[in-house]
């Protein structure tokens, strides 16, 4: 019943979806989300945060949570880049600065550290 060109489309409000639904505070503390693009080849996704979330101390948690979440939940999405603004425009896993926190540790050979899980 559906088309490549009603699943194309679906896949886009599924993203939507999942940042509306998994991250509701982003709104209530004066931030957004929104989907600037998604590559259904490549399965590759980006996203950028704004308002409250350029400068928030804890947007690192949310653009790793949110990382983390979507691709597990969406199986199309297979990576996801995602934005503050603050990082000179381009995404996270691009050569920007990854988040650290204490007592962490991170074995980037094996990829799957989900890292700390954001307070929400």
């Amino acid at each position: 019943m559906s088309t490549e060109t009603q699943d194309g489309d679906d896949l886009e409000e599924r993203v939507a979806n999942f940042l509306r639904r998994n991250f509701p505070q982003i709104q209530m503390h004066g931030g957004s989300a929104a989907v600037q693009n998604i590559d259904r080849e490549s399965g590759e996704v980006s996203i950028a945060l704004g308002g409250a979330c350029s400068g928030c101390g804890i947007s690192p948690m949310t653009i790793q949570a949110i990382k983390s979440r979507m691709v597990k939940e969406i199986p199309e999405i297979t990576q996801v880049n995602a934005s503050t603004g603050m990082d000179g425009g381009g995404g996270m896993g691009d050569g920007g600065m990854s988040p650290s926190f204490p007592g962490e540790t991170v074995d980037d050979e094996e990829g799957d550290d989900e890292g700390p899980q954001a307070p929400f």
